[in-house]
């Protein structure tokens, strides 16, 4: 299937490593262009430095948190692509449970989002676009230790994106959501909770229907999906991608 991404410009947020770089390259294989950002200055040079090789792809380095830097990666990149016609909201800070820390979450999370999509929409809108936001099941359920900064504000995102599918939708703008389960990243949280957490890790595993959790490419096949023009009539859904691991009927 032709998933109609070949020629498009797009700008991935927090995608150096794990799922966000999983989406960058499954991108770039489709043909697409594809700026890429995250904090650290080595890592996004490094990042461009292995998958230049693959298509055309950019980096900066964006603290996600600092509405400043992100606008004028979003305005930089547009200018250098020749365009946005994807945007993938992927930057997520770490869970918070004291009040005052919060507040970091709600700029990585969600604020980046407004302020990020804001800043592309002249852009996306001319000619239609997508707008794709990286969401999780823990904001939909129960999960561990109950709900904290980062649950709590991935619920925003979500309802903020879909909310957008009409607004934005009005101008040629799809606004979907894909909302991950537990997802094995190398040297990221849930191969931190394997080492140090085998029975509550192994108990999560048991959970999932097929007996394992997934990978960044799952996750990043849907999104590539949505992205395209395969999908040009999908607007306003949160896919949820767990392997079964979430255990409520959503109709």
């Amino acid at each position: 299937m032709d998933l109609g991404l070949n020629g498009k410009k797009a700008l991935v947020t927090g995608s150096t490593k794990g799922i966000g770089r999983a989406v960058v390259e499954t991108l770039l294989a489709e043909g697409a262009s594809v700026a890429l950002c995250a904090r650290t200055a080595q890592d996004v040079a490094a990042a461009v430095a292995e998958l230049g090789a693959t298509g055309t792809v950019i980096g900066g380095t964006v603290d996600a948190a600092d509405t400043d830097s992100l606008l004028a990666w979003v305005e930089s990149s547009a200018e250098q692509l020749g365009g946005v016609d994807i945007y993938v909201h992927n930057t997520s800070a770490k869970p918070q449970r004291k009040l005052d820390d919060w507040i970091n979450n709600f700029n990585v999370d969600l604020m980046a989002l407004v302020a990020g999509v804001q800043a592309a929409t002249g852009a996306l809108a001319d000619g239609g676009g997508s707008v794709i936001s990286i969401g999780t099941t823990a904001s939909a359920e129960h999960f561990a230790t109950g709900a904290g900064s980062y649950s709590a504000l991935k619920a925003a995102v979500t309802n903020w994106t879909l909310g957008q599918a009409q607004v934005l939708g009005a101008r040629g703008i799809r606004c979907n959501v894909v909302s991950p389960g537990p997802i094995m990243v190398e040297g990221g949280d849930w191969d931190n909770i394997r080492q140090g957490m085998a029975e509550f890790y192994e108990a999560t595993q048991k959970n999932h229907p097929g007996g394992s959790m997934g990978v960044p490419q799952d996750v990043a096949n849907v999104v590539a999906f949505l992205a395209g023009d395969a999908a040009r009539h999908v607007n306003g859904v949160n896919i949820t991608v767990d392997g079964g691991f979430l255990k409520r009927v959503d109709y």
